[in-house]
């Protein structure tokens, strides 16, 4: 699995003096910049001693040592030698690339201060990115244990994407499961899965695949009437047409293709479908008995469903 690559901290020429802001492109920046204010939650910390400013240049006032304790890359930074030492009571100022959403977020947890629930999937991608790009495992396992909430696995393929990113195995195998309700193949879906790695996106298609062809299989073996020759009714013997079975088990593989979790198929498609519907009402020609025993291939066809695999792998 791919991962980004480890951002190096700044040296302390990026850093402008008493202010130790990145510098900008533009000399013109600063002079067109919004005035700073700082955030209700962060402007009263007594023993703050950096000052965190958001690209709405928003400020959060927060503790160097909380920062070297939970984050790699401030602990690395703030290991650097620096030009002058501040006075007394003051603290530089330092505007990172993160909108105030995401920085409140993140410092939030590395704080120890309330959470509020996390709400969309724009908003778990930037506080993750923001996570791994200082390298802060404590936000990181906040989020990890967020997304299992109901409202994300509402949207399985985007969760799973993520989960595959940072490695997450129990969630990812979790999402492909739920993946199995929606089909893959439909346009709507197209833009999640263009968010997945080759090997993600693989076996992905792969689990919903393999429990199509694996039904297909099981349909064609006993006790279920195959497509390989003449078959006798098993009341009179003579050779009856099982036609309608063949209609009925294709229409059960096209269901499975646009929706692999299969319980459409034994919860109202055998009953309703008009193909289940005109196979259960075959007779033979010859006894004009039925053909099929509705309750027990119900039985049957909903133990195979049951069997196929759940997850990736």
């Amino acid at each position: 699995m791919l991962t980004a690559p480890m951002l190096r901290p700044p040296t302390t020429s990026m850093l402008s003096d008493g202010d130790m802001s990145l510098k900008s492109d533009s000399s013109d920046v600063t002079l067109t910049s919004p005035p700073s204010e700082f955030h209700p939650l962060f402007d009263s910390f007594s023993e703050a001693d950096i000052i965190l400013g958001s690209r709405e240049r928003v400020l959060f006032r927060v503790n160097i040592a909380t920062l070297k304790r939970t984050s790699a890359w401030f602990r690395a930074m703030f290991s650097l030698p620096t030009k002058a030492t501040p006075p007394p009571g003051s603290a530089e100022t330092l505007y990172l690339d993160e909108d105030t959403q995401t920085l409140e977020g993140l410092l939030r947890m590395v704080c120890g201060l309330s959470i509020p629930p996390l709400e969309n999937f724009d908003d778990v991608e930037a506080l993750l990115h923001a996570a791994e790009k200082y390298d802060m495992p404590g936000p990181t396992s906040i989020v990890r244990i967020a997304v299992m909430r109901p409202s994300f696995l509402n949207e399985p393929i985007r969760l799973y994407a993520i989960a595959c990113r940072y490695g997450w195995v129990a969630e990812a195998r979790l999402a492909s499961t739920h993946t199995l309700t929606l089909n893959i193949h439909a346009p709507e879906h197209e833009h999640n899965l263009h968010k997945l790695g080759t090997t993600a996106a693989l076996s992905l298609f792969k689990l919903h695949r393999s429990r199509r062809e694996a039904l297909r299989r099981r349909l064609d073996e006993p006790p279920f009437v195959n497509d390989s020759g003449d078959t006798a009714c098993s009341h009179c013997g003579s050779i009856a047409d099982y036609h309608t079975w063949s209609i009925l088990k294709y229409k059960i593989i096209m269901e499975m293709d646009v929706r692999a979790a299969g319980d459409t198929i034994c919860s109202h498609g055998l009953l309703d479908w008009p193909e289940a519907r005109a196979c259960w009402e075959a007779q033979c020609s010859m006894c004009s008995r039925v053909l099929y025993d509705k309750a027990e291939t119900l039985r049957v066809v909903k133990e195979c469903v049951d069997s196929l695999p759940q997850t990736v792998e």
